[in-house]
């Protein structure tokens, strides 16, 4: 009874090690093609790590790897609008969104320098306790207490702040409908100082 015991946890474990193997294999190869595709495109913007390059464009270091390859697929769609993206993302499969979201999820996001240390703390008290109308509850409650998000909802800490303000206004003017409607009633109810507070905040965090 022992040895047959014995034999099939090593079958069980030469099996998980197979198991792991191939993805290894697989992850290696959707990240030769992510650094192609973003070699010859993202990059011009999103910098060649994700890192951004300019305040105009989102960090992708280290943003949740599903939410990007979700974000892709609505630009594709048209569900998420922006002229650039929709051209940028027309020809990717979806195969080539995982990859990069892959890629991008693996590179490091170190935070943004203070700018404005008082805005930051009023931007923290928003972000863990909620605004000053009842209705904005804590940021944190779904976005985690380190602003890490999860696979269904975007990494926030170290976001670029002027990105992170621009999104929070279109949610509230509800010109961005792709993701949780929830968002656009939150941001509605924002005021403008809370929304650069909390995307100051926000963008000093690792």
């Amino acid at each position: 009874m022992r040895v047959i015991r014995t034999t099939i946890g090593l079958a069980a474990s030469a099996l998980l090690l197979a198991g792991g193997g191939a993805r290894a294999a697989d992850d290696a190869q959707a990240l030769a093609r992510a650094q192609e595709i973003v070699g010859g495109r993202c990059f011009f913007c999103h910098g060649a790590r994700g890192e951004a390059a300019s305040e105009l464009f989102p960090r992708l270091a280290a943003q949740n790897a599903s939410y990007i390859a979700k974000q892709l697929a609505n630009f594709k769609s048209g569900e998420r609008k922006s002229d650039t993206m929709k051209g940028m993302a027309a020809d990717l499969a979806p195969e080539d969104m995982r990859a990069l979201g892959l890629f991008f999820s693996r590179q490091p996001s170190p935070p943004h320098a203070v700018r404005d240390a008082a805005l930051g703390q009023e931007g923290k008290a928003v972000y863990t306790r909620g605004g000053s109308v009842a209705e904005v509850p804590a940021c944190a409650g779904c976005h985690g207490p380190r602003a890490h998000g999860s696979t269904t909802l975007p990494r926030l800490a170290g976001q670029v702040a002027d990105y992170l303000e621009t999104q929070l206004k279109r949610f509230g003017a509800r010109a961005r409908t792709n993701d949780n409607a929830v968002m656009q009633d939150i941001a509605a109810k924002m005021t403008a100082r809370e929304i650069k507070a909390v995307a100051e905040y926000l963008s000093t965090l690792d």
